[in-house]
């Protein structure tokens, strides 16, 4: 044999030799370390991550200039798309759920504008002016137009805390225009900034809680109007309406317009529920309000029943909105009074219209632009505050009739504002005889369909701090304030925040048998611990707000493991293992946290180790030194890999 052949075999000996060696040791994948990112690409990233997460300039890359003009007009006026294919058919559909949901706009407004304190004709003139400018710029299909009854009743509390709408009529109507006015600078403001996600932070929860406190309390206000009390608090709380409900009783209460109300209040249920059971018949509540104002005033009118102490409209004015931009206050002390007024106004007119929107939009499977109605919105009110119309947004009573009706496009709030135009013009003065009583019972029986127990019951199985999120939101309204309501609804959904991103979960974790998986223990008591070794799992980002509870938590866990084995006799814990899947990022205070507990472990004799750090995490690991100084073969890809790497035959032994 020559002596390259015995240089070769003896080549292929040691690497047998080498094979056999390590052919019982489990093979490793290393944790991937992403390349280095530039700043200003990752910062670039981010800000469109954060405002331009639907990439709204897609439609206009590699497109003629005349094509991005034609595309830049529809994304401002999204009827100049729909409008090209606007057919016969489809005009049907939105006269008649234009004629219908008119039918149920025009009673609803003049009650509308009494619980915000406004003359009556100010609810039509809402219903006129924004849903013309809404069914140009808006996105949404279904969404009806106009004055809703939590918005009138926020508009009317916060406004009379300022002024008086009685000895000061005219300041309080230049104050509600003013309000409208900055709510619709509020609202196009977030959608030019495409700040939208903020209204995400008034949870779920705290919405159905607000609302249905608002319900409750709209309700308890028309007490006044069913009753025919002429002396009334001027306070929301449950309380002081009751209190002025009975204290009333002997002389204030007048039974003919107990009557009519009750008697209305009883048919307009009735439709209702007719509407519910067959769907057939989603015209009749539809225009049943219609019917009862028609005719409750025609019996008025021939009984003279107003003589007999029956409360009625009187006089609504005629002709349709007078510009009002002169009534703006753009300066002295009532500017910054309407400016708070309008953003809160705003804020949730605008939760309402997008809420509404994208539950229709989901029915219809569209896509529902938040930014785009959010400028729609605003610009809306923006013009609506100059031609006397005080907050408008979208109805869910009517978004609903104008669903069922079947509208196509939102060429349906044109045929209803076509309807209130020809009301203004020549119909208003027919209203005269029309009682308070049938306002009152036809805002009752809108408002009841706020109060929804169905989501409270569902809400309190799956979450129970969501459950008091709710809870304190409804108590807030009925027992304080619609404000109160507000802020306790907001102050309890951040502190639902807080809690979670400074409180988040850990685990710990088993090995599920006849797998490598590890999970939770407590969802899989099967699953068993690894003798000598403790895993973790941190559920959440780690953050200067969560990094010391997360240090001292994982600490805690392992005090308590030690202390069971220690009564048990058994083998002590020799690996600490954190399973960092969930963990998406992490700041310089986690990095910090994660060397006291490096060192905290070495002191216990106790090895560190890491478990499928993400690429955001182990680059900050690596930047900062920390996975040099623990060690980079203490970083593993899987749970599985680490424990079979730091106590194999423990685990050939589970």
């Amino acid at each position: 044999m020559d002596q390259s052949s015995e240089v070769q075999t003896k080549e292929m000996d040691s690497t047998s030799m080498s094979s056999s060696r390590h052919q019982n040791e489990p093979y490793v994948h290393k944790v991937g370390i992403p390349p280095k990112q530039n700043l200003f690409k990752e910062f670039k990233a981010t800000v469109k991550e954060t405002f331009f997460h639907d990439d709204p300039l897609r439609p206009f890359k590699d497109q003629t200039r005349s094509r991005k003009l034609i595309l830049g007009i529809q994304a401002i006026f999204p009827i100049v798309e729909w409008a090209r294919d606007y057919n016969l058919s489809k005009f049907k559909g939105d006269i008649i759920a234009g004629l219908t949901i008119a039918s149920l706009c025009i009673p609803q407004d003049i009650g509308y504008a009494k619980l915000a304190n406004l003359d009556p004709q100010y609810g039509l003139y809402s219903s006129f002016v924004p849903p013309l400018i809404y069914a140009f710029m808006g996105s949404s299909r279904d969404i009806a137009i106009g004055p809703v009854a939590v918005v009138s009743l926020l508009l009317g509390t916060l406004l009379q805390n300022e002024i008086d709408p009685i000895k000061n009529k005219v300041e309080y109507r230049r104050l509600a225009f003013t309000a409208t006015f900055f709510a619709g600078i509020t609202q196009a403001t977030l959608g030019c900034l495409r700040l939208g996600f903020l209204i995400d932070f008034l949870s779920h929860a705290a919405i159905v809680g607000f609302m249905g406190g608002a319900a409750i309390t709209i309700a308890l206000q028309q007490l006044k109007g069913f009753l025919g009390i002429k002396q009334f608090t001027k306070k929301s709380d449950i309380i002081s309406v009751m209190h002025s409900v009975f204290a009333s009783i002997e002389h204030g209460w007048n039974w003919q317009t107990i009557l009519i109300g009750a008697s209305f209040l009883s048919f307009l249920l009735f439709a209702k529920f007719l509407g519910k059971k067959n769907k057939k018949f989603f015209w009749v509540p539809a225009i049943a309000p219609l019917i009862s104002v028609i005719l409750s005033t025609f019996f008025v009118y021939i009984t003279r029943a107003d003589k007999q102490g029956v409360q009625i409209v009187n006089h609504i004015e005629k002709g349709i909105n007078p510009p009002s931009v002169n009534q703006i206050y753009f300066s002295g002390d009532y500017l910054l009074k309407g400016f708070r007024i309008g953003v809160v106004a705003g804020m949730i007119a605008l939760t309402e219209a997008i809420a509404i929107g994208r539950t229709f939009a989901s029915m219809k499977d569209y896509q529902l632009d938040g930014n785009k109605e959010m400028v729609a919105l605003g610009a809306m009110n923006v013009v609506g505050s100059m031609t006397s119309c005080y907050v408008a947004t979208g109805s869910f009573s009517r978004s609903a009739v104008n669903y069922m009706a079947g509208c196509h496009t939102a060429f349906s709030n044109i045929i209803m504002s076509g309807v209130v135009f020809l009301t203004l013009e020549f119909i208003t003065p027919l209203f005269k005889y029309t009682p308070n009583a049938i306002l009152a019972a036809i805002i009752i029986s809108a408002v009841l369909g706020l109060i929804d127990i169905e989501a409270a019951v569902l809400i309190w199985k799956i979450d129970k701090f969501d459950f008091v999120a709710c809870m304190g939101a409804f108590f807030g309204v009925v027992f304080a304030s619609v404000e109160i309501g507000l802020l306790i609804a907001v102050s309890i959904s951040f502190a639902k925040i807080l809690l979670q991103v400074t409180r988040p979960r850990t685990a710990i974790l088993g090995k599920v048998p006849r797998t490598t998986v590890y999970r939770n223990i407590q969802q899989y008591p099967e699953a068993t611990k690894v003798p000598g070794v403790l895993i973790v799992r941190v559920d959440s980002a780690i953050y200067f707000s969560n990094s010391n509870y997360i240090k001292e938590r994982i600490l805690r866990w392992l005090t308590d493991e030690e202390e069971r084995l220690k009564a048990a006799s058994l083998s002590r814990i020799q690996f600490l293992i954190v399973e960092m899947s969930p963990v998406t990022d992490i700041d310089t205070s986690g990095i910090h946290a994660l060397e006291e507990l490096l060192r905290s472990l070495e002191k216990r004799d106790i090895q560190l180790v890491l478990a499928n750090p993400g690429p955001v995490v182990i680059d900050k690991l690596h930047a900062s030194n920390f996975a040099d100084s623990m060690g980079e073969n203490r970083i593993f890809l899987t749970v599985a890999d680490a424990v079979a790497s730091c106590s194999p035959k423990l685990v050939e032994e589970v």
